[in-house]
């Protein structure tokens, strides 16, 4: 992957979208993150954004992701999940579905 890929941004993307919570559901042709913000003491979360992608680009996500944290760690030491409230587990994962 010698290519250099020019990537521009615009402003309000740029600015990002907080999101403390996640679901992700699959079908066999495509994987759909849905990034959620949950206020505390509130019972209902809002999607705030939703990025559906090909299970290869699924997978180099996860890898991606691997290696950075693992980066992270190693300077900043170890991130620790805590399991709140209204989670049942960490990351909270739906069953195969139509996405």
């Amino acid at each position: 992957m010698g290519e250099e890929i020019n990537i521009e941004i615009d402003d309000k993307v740029a600015d990002g979208i907080y999101s403390n919570f996640a679901v992700i559901a699959h079908s066999s042709s495509e994987f759909v993150l849905d990034f959620i913000r949950l206020m505390p003491g509130s019972e209902k979360g809002q999607v705030k954004s939703r990025v559906i992608l090909a299970p290869e680009q699924a997978k180099r996500l996860l890898i991606s992701l691997q290696e950075n944290i693992k980066r992270y760690e190693t300077t900043f030491g170890d991130i620790k999940i805590h399991t709140l409230p209204h989670e049942q587990d960490p990351i909270n994962i739906t069953p195969m579905g139509e996405a």
